[in-house]
C-alpha cells in the first residue's frame, strides 16, 4: 500500500497518516518499514537510514502534535503548549541537506533529519500565507486538512478519488431515487 498525498504539504501528509479519526481510525504507519516508505514517498527524503521502533513512536507523537496544532488554527483557538513544544523541538535538530550530485539532487537523511523536515514544513504552514488556505475535507468520516489552492478556493474534499467520487455518487443515487419515486 502506498501514502496519499493530496494535502498539499508535507506536515499535512503526515498529520493525515490516521484516517478517519471520528470513526473507524486507521494507521498507516504502524511498522518502521512503512514510516521510511513514508519519508521516501513524501519527496522528504531520496534515502533514509531505516527506521527503528524509537523513530516511528516519535514521528507518530509529532504527527499528532501537527494534527493537534492545526485543528487550534482552524478552530481559531491557542495553541496547545505541548504540542507546540515538540514540533519546535523536532525542528531544531538538523534537517536533511540537500546535495547535487552529477544526476541532480539528492538527500539522505537519519530518521531525525526527516522529521525535523516535517516538523519545519509545519511551522512554515502555520506560520505563513497558507493558513487561510487550510480546509478539513467536506466528508464528516474524513480527518484529512489540505490546503485549497484551487481556482476560486472551493474545493471542498480532500481528493476525488475518495471522498469526492463517493459524495457525488451518493448525492446522484439519492437524487435518482427520489425523482423514481417521485415518477410512481
Amino acid at each position: 500500500m502506498k501514502h496519499v498525498f493530496i494535502c498539499g504539504n508535507p506536515a499535512l501528509d503526515l498529520a493525515c497518516t490516521l484516517r478517519a479519526r471520528r470513526t473507524a481510525r486507521v494507521e498507516t504507519l504502524d511498522t518502521p518499514d512503512r514510516l521510511d516508505a513514508w519519508y521516501l514517498e513524501s519527496g522528504i527524503t531520496d534515502s533514509v537510514s531505516p527506521c527503528a521502533e524509537t523513530d516511528l513512536g516519535r514521528a507518530v507523537a509529532v504527527r499528532e502534535a501537527v494534527y493537534v496544532l492545526v485543528t487550534n488554527r482552524l478552530a481559531g483557538d491557542p495553541y496547545d503548549s505541548e504540542a507546540l513544544a515538540l514540533v519546535n523541538e523536532t525542528a531544531r535538530t538538523p534537517s536533511a541537506t540537500p546535495r547535487l550530485t552529477v544526476t541532480g539532487r539528492w538527500v539522505e537523511a537519519t530518521p531525525a533529519q526527516a522529521l525535523s523536515s516535517v516538523a519545519r514544513h509545519a511551522i512554515e504552514l502555520l506560520s505563513g500565507p497558507d493558513v487561510p488556505l487550510m480546509k478539513e475535507c467536506a466528508d464528516p468520516e474524513c480527518t484529512k486538512i489540505f490546503v485549497d489552492r484551487s481556482r476560486g478556493g472551493r474545493r471542498e474534499w480532500c481528493g476525488m478519488e475518495s471522498c469526492g467520487n463517493k459524495r457525488k455518487a451518493a448525492a446522484y443515487r439519492a437524487r435518482k431515487k427520489s425523482h423514481a419515486a417521485a415518477t410512481r
